[in-house]
């Protein structure tokens, strides 16, 4: 009657005798363990019982018992392949190494077009560290089924615990002989089994392999794409783009595509002379080629971008940017495509060329483009305020920088407007004020203008607390505005006025980066590498000191000739300043040093 009224008592005395054996089994009691699985497995043999008994007994060495428990089980579960595993292993514990090949030869032997039992088979040859055995087994069902595609993924990991790079490379290129579609994954798991590759071998066996079908198959356009990404992968920008040039003449129709692709890479990756050389590649292919309107605008992206990370431009090199802006703006016209191209020619003219009139009329003529983005138009809004700052026109350029914060007040370009104030208010001596902008700037979601706001803020605070007259600080800011606008040898003497003031002074870190700055815009670039080499052992701990490293790195790559200093430099802020912001920067050019070096 009491177990009429209670029918769960069995499910709940196979719950508790469970659970102890779980506990016994997780904490190595296995003779404790090994007894209630046996209770438990006589009741129900399902595969769950029978694996934890196995293994209980091969934990206390009984053999025998396990062997039984294989042979048993099989006569039940013919289906199951994985025993032959389980009894080979049982004949490897006992060092009877042709015993257990007999019985992993008999799982081989014994698979059919059934795919029920292969992943368990495969899994349970992984499991005892058998590779070789568990590719047998996939390349066996896909023989018996006449799928050569079958188990791609499983095999391709398989291979890669083995380290048999070659095999694994081979069936990634014959997935992609039978679907071409597929390139983009293909490259997204290369690319991730290469970084966790522990050595070269993958990388030098992809390389190898893609020689070898290139070779056999010189018009198969997707071996073509795979080459150029290895190349972009190995950072051999130069290398990427002779494979997209052999595109672009085997198949004119996707050739273009690629060539574009790769200098927008090498751009991203300061690899200037590969990027401009592509554009150029695709300019020759004349004004009615679809890519020739990105190429010019490309090119001259670039030798733009080669002033900001070269810091000076001579005279002729100057005169010449000039008339090529000006011809491209004059062919393209003036739209929304080339807004990019007329807002760098007007940096150029403000800041390089002394022609801060041109630099105006060319952001006007931007701002008069109909239809033109709300958040383009405050870019160029706060891009004027910029240079009617840089000629002294300060109160207008607070008037727009005012504007902009206006508008956009939630999201990062009224952050960037609020700073900009901020610094114009510095410049005007009202340190108080601009404290108290910036302060709210630092945390400001944009990581950018929180580290500019955080830097001027401390310079700010920690010298207003240091000297109440501010005089120094007064002082330093007068110079700071003189390098603002390009006034350099007049901002050095102000910067060197800093010094003789005093023995020692908070600013004095400071004032060695904007010497440094000075040094760059001149090109003396040897004065500019002992400037921030002194700042970066003097003081390590200040905020600037990232900065320096990076510039110092930056310097000695590109204009002094010492990648390993360089290397040292880049090195040295990933481990003491991983909180950078240069850090993804300098690990970039790390890798491309280190794979030249």
């Amino acid at each position: 009657m009491l177990s009429a009224m209670l029918p769960g008592v069995p499910a709940l005395a196979q719950q508790s005798q469970e659970q102890m054996a779980a506990y016994y089994f997780d904490n190595g009691e296995f003779e404790q363990a090994a007894q209630l699985y046996e209770s438990l497995y006589k009741n129900y043999t399902n595969k769950y019982y029978y694996q934890r008994l196995y293994s209980s007994y091969l934990k206390l060495g009984e053999y025998k018992d396990a062997i039984r428990l294989v042979e048993k089980r099989r006569k039940t579960a013919p289906k199951e392949l994985f025993l032959y595993v389980d009894e080979g292993n049982v004949h490897l514990l006992q060092e009877n190494e042709k015993k257990a090949l007999k019985c992993f030869d008999k799982a081989i032997d014994a698979i059919s077009s059934d795919l029920s039992p292969i992943q368990d088979l495969a899994m349970a040859f992984v499991n005892i560290g058998r590779y070789d055995y568990a590719v047998r087994t996939y390349l066996k069902v896909r023989e018996k089924t006449r799928s050569q595609q079958l188990y791609f993924s499983e095999l391709v990991g398989v291979y890669q615990a083995m380290g048999d790079y070659t095999a694994m490379t081979n069936e990634y290129f014959n997935l992609l002989d039978n679907q071409p579609r597929m390139i983009s994954s293909v490259q997204l798991n290369m690319q991730k089994a290469m970084l966790e590759a522990p050595d070269n071998r993958l990388s030098d066996g992809i390389r190898q392999a893609l020689v070898d079908r290139v070779r056999e198959h010189p018009d198969n356009q997707t071996y073509l794409e795979m080459m150029i990404w290895y190349a972009i992968q190995q950072k051999d920008f130069r290398f990427s783009l002779m494979q997209a040039e052999a595109v672009d003449a085997r198949f004119p129709d996707k050739g273009g595509e690629q060539v574009l692709r790769v200098a927008s890479i090498a751009f991203d990756n300061e690899d200037f002379d590969v990027a401009s050389d592509a554009y150029r590649y695709l300019q020759r292919k004349g004004q009615e080629s679809p890519y020739y309107f990105d190429s010019r605008v490309g090119e001259l992206k670039v030798d733009f971008a080669r002033i900001n990370h070269h810091y000076a431009i001579h005279a002729d090199s100057l005169t010449i940017l000039r008339q090529k802006y000006e011809g491209a703006i004059a062919e393209l016209g003036k739209n929304e495509r080339t807004i990019p191209l007329m807002r760098n020619y007007a940096q150029l003219m403000a800041y390089y060329a002394n022609d801060a009139q041109a630099a105006v009329s060319m952001l006007d003529d931007v701002l008069e483009i109909p239809r033109i983005k709300s958040n383009i138009r405050n870019e160029v809004k706060l891009e004027l305020g910029d240079i009617l700052l840089f000629v002294g026109s300060v109160w207008d350029a607070s008037l727009l920088y005012m504007q902009v914060e206006k508008e956009n007040k939630n999201d990062i370009l009224g952050a960037q407007a609020k700073f900009k104030n901020a610094r114009l208010s510095y410049f005007n001596h009202d340190f108080e004020w601009a404290n108290s902008q910036l302060k709210v700037l630092r945390a400001s979601t944009s990581k950018l203008i929180a580290n500019d706001a955080m830097e001027l803020s401390l310079l700010i605070s920690d010298n207003m607390e240091d000297d109440s007259t501010y005089t120094l600080l007064e002082l330093f800011a007068d110079a700071d505005l003189l390098l603002y606008r390009n006034q350099l040898d007049s901002a050095w003497e102000a910067f060197d006025q800093v010094t003789r003031l005093r023995l020692s002074h908070p600013l004095f870190d400071e004032v060695l980066m904007r010497k440094a700055q000075i040094r760059m815009k001149q090109a003396r670039y040897a004065e500019a590498d002992s400037l921030l080499q002194r700042l970066v052992d003097f003081y390590p701990t200040d905020i600037t000191a990232d900065d320096a490293l990076f510039l110092l790195a930056q310097i000695n790559e590109d204009h002094l000739n010492n990648p390993n200093k360089a290397l040292e430099c880049y090195e040295k802020l990933l481990v003491d300043y991983p909180t950078s912001l240069y850090v993804d920067r300098a690990r970039k050019r790390y890798n491309a040093l280190k794979v030249k070096s």
